[in-house]
């Protein structure tokens, strides 16, 4: 099914196409969280520690895959909304050689770098061996990841935002379950987890590959072309900004897992656990973010550049309705939130994750913002904008981060959060106006 997000008002368009991706995001955020709260009950705090300390750098890796998913969505989304069906099928075809190609790359990277990117961190020596384990297996996945998220980007600038749900819906349940089978019944540790989620993640994109294959035959039966050198440029325009934002957040975030592993496994188990509930709010509202995009470049591709405020708008709305459970559950019943990852033998990580999360809560309210900005400035193509509103995101986590815990210890770090998100925010609301001006920087 596809949805056309240029002709009603985006009140009416924009919750309906929002609906099923938020579903899906929670769905893929809920067997995040649940990889933790098995991994965790099951396998021990040393456990939970070694998957957390290694997460950082799989946030790397799933820059790429994301990139890739908002480069392909960006310009399907403008051909679609032109109506050029022959051009629709051109990119598909180009985004998949291209993310086949940089599949490769990564995969071997990464399974001989596994040791390395660990140690450069200082993960501490008692969880290094299952650090590293995890990893790999994680990046022997990535085929999968790349292609899944490729295909979800397609089915979005169709307008269609069910058909991932259902994929990602049966590739939960199955991680979840396949989470509990190794963990809990054949006591795999975190091996178990790797490769529940390899599975999980090899059948979704499986399934998505067939389907969009079988519906491109639907769109155009002519032969055309297998790569198309000028669209593959235009993706990589959308999609290199993208994975470079995305790499500078995550190098950032390498930065703050380097100090928080210096506090112990203990902070690390707590943090592990905090940022994955973190996570989880955070995609949901880049979820809206996504629609924002492809509302964007569907309005742009079919010359109605003018309805862009009121899907602004629309967006705002929305999102600052969805903050609110998030902030109840983490700030209010943070410590209950905490209680799914660890029992009361792990106190010092379970504080660790209380106070990281009444501190990064309330600011959801103002990040929701800016991840909605973020939207309407990809689905222009206004990249550079995008790019520059990261970097003093990251310089002043990372500093505040090493001034302040060097005085209030663990906390120190967490509040070196808000600096950089309140800067972000401004800086993308300077640039929306921009954008909605016409005055476009690519």
């Amino acid at each position: 099914m596809v949805m056309d997000l240029t002709k009603e008002h985006p009140d009416k368009t924009l919750w309906k196409f929002l609906l099923p991706m938020m579903i899906s995001v929670m769905f893929q955020q809920f067997y995040n969280i649940a990889d933790s709260v098995i991994v965790g009950r099951f396998a021990g705090e040393d456990a939970l520690a070694a998957v957390g300390a290694s997460y950082p750098i799989t946030i790397i890796f799933m820059a790429f895959a994301v990139g890739m998913n908002l480069g392909t969505s960006v310009v399907v989304s403008r051909l679609f909304g032109a109506g050029d069906k022959k051009g629709v099928k051109r990119a598909v075809t180009t985004a998949l050689t291209a993310c086949l190609l940089l599949s490769m790359i990564l995969c071997i990277f990464g399974v001989f770098c596994c040791r390395w990117m660990m140690s450069a961190i200082h993960t501490p020596e008692n969880i290094m061996a299952e650090g590293i384990l995890y990893l790999r297996i994680y990046v022997f996945g990535f085929f999968f990841l790349m292609f899944y998220n490729v295909c979800t980007g397609v089915f979005t600038a169709w307008g269609d935002s069910k058909t991932p749900l259902y994929f990602l819906i049966g590739s939960s349940i199955g991680n979840i379950i396949l989470d509990y089978i190794f963990v809990a019944k054949l006591y795999w540790g975190v091996a178990g987890v790797a490769w529940a989620t390899f599975i999980a993640q090899g059948g979704a994109a499986i399934f998505a590959l067939v389907t969009m294959s079988v519906r491109l035959r639907h769109i155009s039966n002519e032969k055309q072309p297998f790569v198309d050198k000028h669209l593959l440029w235009q993706i990589i325009e959308i999609a290199v900004p993208s994975i470079i934002q995305q790499s500078v957040l995550s190098v950032g975030n390498l930065f703050v897992q380097d100090i928080v592993n210096r506090f112990g496994s203990s902070v690390i188990a707590g943090y592990s656990g905090a940022i994955k509930l973190n996570t989880f709010a955070i995609n949901t509202f880049m979820c809206l973010g996504s629609c924002l995009s492809s509302y964007t470049a569907q309005n742009i591709g079919a010359g109605k550049q003018e309805r862009i405020p009121l899907g602004f708008k629309t967006g705002v709305k929305l999102s600052e309705i969805t903050v609110i459970p998030f902030f109840i559950l983490y700030f209010i019943f943070s410590r209950q939130m905490m209680g799914l990852f660890l029992d009361d033998g792990s106190m010092e990580a379970i504080q660790a994750g209380i106070a990281f999360l009444r501190i990064v809560s309330p600011l959801y309210f103002i990040i929701a913002v800016k991840l909605m900005t973020d939207g309407i400035i990809r689905g222009a193509g206004a990249m550079m904008y995008f790019i520059i509103a990261t970097v003093p995101d990251l310089i002043l986590r990372i500093c505040f981060a090493l001034v302040l815990s060097s005085r209030f210890g663990s906390t120190g770090i967490w509040m070196a959060w808000p600096f950089g998100w309140i800067v972000a925010t401004v800086l993308t609301i300077v640039f929306y106006q921009k954008v909605k001006n016409g005055k476009v920087k690519e």
